[in-house]
């Protein structure tokens, strides 16, 4: 009698791919939302109930603006992966691998500079100077807190100290666990880590492309001409 021959571990199926970090500002997303309502409600009303040549020049109108408003709101974002940064503007969409990355820059806009010298700038991640200003205030009051903790530890005792500096205070809760920082800068402190880790990596070479949004640019460019048409002959 034969021994049955071992079967053959089953095949463990591919891990999946990490997934793509996506950044977006919220309030751009809602503002754009609130005008795409309203901008539709008027166009809307205007076809509708509009006499002469008001119905066409209200579709001219809704053609140009809708992919406006679309481009500068509800488009921008950026997409940082293990191998390229995906930078996806009004109106062009840029990728840029991790190896071809220079430097991310953050001044009056947050940017990327590649070793070419070409400058891409992150709409999707705009800076906020009053988000600034509001981290770096919470970050003194948590400073002046901490300052005040410490003294009254040590007037405690050296004993009581070293308890509530291992602690985190006694009767308090911890100060804060790193810098106040704004939500725009934090992002940009994770694409500069990203980049910091993945710019080596030999999947992460290649070149950077850029890709006019047609799909904006078709139907802004279609809705400025007719309404250029209906004005002139109007």
């Amino acid at each position: 009698m034969t021994s049955p021959e071992p079967q053959s571990p089953a095949p463990q199926p591919p891990e999946p791919e990490s997934k793509d970090r996506v950044y977006r500002s919220a309030p751009a997303i809602a503002g754009g939302v609130l005008l795409l309502a309203i901008t539709g409600w008027l166009g809307i009303d205007a076809i509708v109930s509009g006499e002469g040549r008001t119905p066409w020049l209200a579709l001219a109108v809704l053609l140009l603006v809708v992919p406006l408003v679309i481009a500068f709101t509800l488009r921008p974002a950026v997409y940082a992966g293990d191998d390229r940064l995906r930078i996806r503007n009004p109106f062009r969409l840029v990728v840029v691998p991790w190896g071809q990355v220079a430097s991310l820059r953050s001044s009056y806009s947050n940017e990327v500079l590649t070793e070419s010298g070409a400058k891409y700038q992150l709409w999707a991640v705009p800076v906020s100077l009053r988000a600034r200003k509001k981290a770096a205030r919470r970050e003194m009051r948590a400073t002046a807190q901490a300052r005040r903790e410490m003294g009254r530890d040590e007037g405690r005792g050296s004993a009581l100290g070293m308890r509530a500096g291992l602690d985190g205070g006694l009767g308090g809760d911890s100060v804060s666990d790193g810098p106040a920082r704004a939500e725009t800068d934090r992002i940009m402190d994770e694409l500069r880590g990203l980049h910091e880790a993945r710019h080596q990596a030999e999947s992460a070479r290649g070149a950077v492309t850029v890709r006019w949004a047609y799909e904006v640019l078709a139907p802004a460019l279609a809705g400025a001409v007719l309404v250029l048409i209906l004005v002139l002959t109007g």
